[in-house]
């Protein structure tokens, strides 16, 4: 019996390790919205279930062939040894860089999960009649299984979490009806959290403003905001507002009503689960559709995403834009040191000129800072109030931040690589002196087109950096080719597969003034270690 729960405590300390594991997943799978969770498993299945794991059935094999309860209780103790052993080899120098969050959502998954091995234990000492063979029968194949272990507690928990979510819903929608904060939704392929910090930095010089934290942009995560943080006393309220499939935009507006609704760009983030760039653009005229009739709506005229379709709102709408200048608001004389940018700046409805200054870096900042200033102005902010709030903008964590690694430049754009945003780092690499070095895993989510684009970027890397580090073989050969098609060295292409390792190279390859530029951060579901 003491051999038994030794074997007990090994193989739940490993089964332990190994639901956590699958929780993460499901979790940075957005809790499998358009069966993501479901087709990760599939796609990886050499890590959720050609594992170690199937070492296990070793001890089906040799009870069957023994039937003594001694050899069966040791093999499942020293099998389980072994296999806890290799998974601490294995893992022991990755880096987790997007831990899981023990919501309550995962607290109640977890509890599931529970409920399902006390089942099993009920069964053990009832119509099983303590037969261990059954029981550890069971346990093994629970274990090989946890991915679905873990969708089948989902499944069961589908019904509460749609209780949970009407629930959230309707304390938000009755907050905010009591209140008199105006809501300004920002929504967008990529940038919505730059714009929604750089609006909040504008608007703060003459208003109380809340704006949603971190990445809260789903509908539960905005009421959670809602219900949790905003308060009576804030007059604005700036929502982000994300979506992987359509209608999901809708739903957040549904329970939030913006009044103003600003679009950063459409492009083609997420477009695995929108599955065309017509659904993309669909969904983030969604925010624009929801607003009322006295609400006011930003565009980009650069952007033929936005120009191209036909709103079906009689709100009103004014555009903004570098490239073209026939809109409301553009910017003009831009001109960029690796200090900040500066620019000039064309009021076309009282035909005033006005210059502003800010420490971000790039176009797209530069749009985000118009559409903020066509809010500002149409909510009484004057021109010298929107000039100290444009310069005290404080630069986005891991969005084209400045930082010290050492005495190196780091170029933080960690976070959620694009096309447009990662031309657009790499030409602010390109402003600076000294070594350049890039830093990148490439970009994800792009469907067919995934190929095609990441060899574009190895391409433009080509023009401008001094090293190359790449991180994960398989993900970043579009780039490799790219860069190879430019005639790039191999001496001076370096594949990793942690990020980790990249800082090593980084001092190895320095010299006296070197800027690195990190572009994307891939979340543990793309690891290939």
């Amino acid at each position: 019996m003491l051999l038994f729960i030794m074997s007990l405590i090994i193989y739940f300390w490993y089964d332990f390790i190994r639901v956590k594991v699958a929780l993460q997943m499901l979790q940075q799978n957005f809790y499998n919205e358009s069966n993501r969770y479901l087709k990760w498993t599939i796609k990886n299945i050499h890590k959720s279930y050609l594992t170690y794991d199937l070492l296990a059935l070793l001890i089906l094999i040799v009870s069957l062939l023994w039937k003594n309860n001694t050899v069966l209780f040791g093999t499942f103790l020293i099998t389980y040894t072994i296999i806890l052993y290799k998974h601490y080899c294995d893992v022991k120098t990755d880096q987790v860089k997007k831990p899981l969050k023990i919501t309550f959502r995962i607290k109640r998954l977890i509890f599931t999960i529970l409920l399902f091995y006390i089942l099993v234990f009920s069964l053990f000492f009832t119509i099983w009649n303590y037969n261990y063979f059954i029981l550890i029968a069971i346990l093994i194949l629970m274990n090989i299984l946890v991915y679905f272990k873990v969708y089948l507690a989902y499944l069961i928990n589908l019904p509460i979490e749609k209780m949970t979510y009407n629930h959230y819903k309707n304390k938000a929608s009755k907050k905010l009806s009591q209140f008199n904060t105006i809501c300004i939704g920002i929504t967008g392929s990529y940038g919505k959290t730059s714009s929604k910090n750089i609006l909040n930095d504008i608007l703060n010089k003459k208003y109380i403003v809340y704006a949603s934290p971190g990445n809260f942009n789903t509908p539960l995560g905005l009421m959670r905001t809602i219900n949790n943080n905003l308060d009576k006393f804030d007059e604005i309220f700036i929502p982000e507002i994300a979506a992987c499939y359509v209608g999901e935009i809708k739903k957040s507006c549904d329970f939030i009503k913006p009044k103003y609704g600003i679009i950063t760009n459409i492009g083609l983030a997420h477009l695995d689960t929108f599955k065309s760039e017509e659904n993309i653009q669909k969904t983030k005229f969604e925010l624009i559709e929801s607003l009322p009739s006295d609400g006011l709506g930003v565009l980009n005229l650069d952007d033929p995403k936005q120009t191209s379709y036909k709103i079906k709102n009689n709100c009103r709408i004014k555009w903004i834009g570098i490239d073209d200048q026939s809109g409301d608001c553009y910017a003009y004389n831009i001109k960029y040191t690796n200090k900040g940018t500066s620019f000039d700046c064309k009021f076309k409805d009282d035909n005033k000129v006005i210059s502003f200054k800010t420490k971000l870096f790039g176009k797209p900042n530069i749009y985000n800072i118009l559409a903020s200033l066509i809010i500002a102005k149409d909510l009484g902010l004057s021109y010298e109030q929107m000039q100290n709030g444009v310069y005290s903008i404080k630069p986005v964590e891991h969005r084209l931040e400045l930082k010290k690694y050492k005495d190196v430049t780091i170029i933080d754009d960690a976070y959620n690589s694009n096309p447009v945003g990662s031309k657009m780092a790499l030409d602010v690499l390109s402003l600076m002196p000294g070594m350049k070095i890039v830093v990148t895993p490439g970009m994800i989510e792009l469907k067919d087109k995934q190929y095609e684009l990441n060899y574009q970027f190895g391409e433009y890397i080509s023009a401008c950096a001094n090293y190359v580090i790449l991180v994960g073989k398989n993900q970043t050969k579009p780039i490799y080719d790219g860069l190879i098609n430019k005639s790039y060295s191999k001496d001076k292409i370096f594949i990793i597969n942690d990020v980790k390792e990249a800082f090593k190279l980084i001092d190895k390859l320095k010299d006296n003034d070197t800027y690195a530029l990190l572009e994307n951060d891939l979340p543990d579901l793309f690891n290939e270690k």
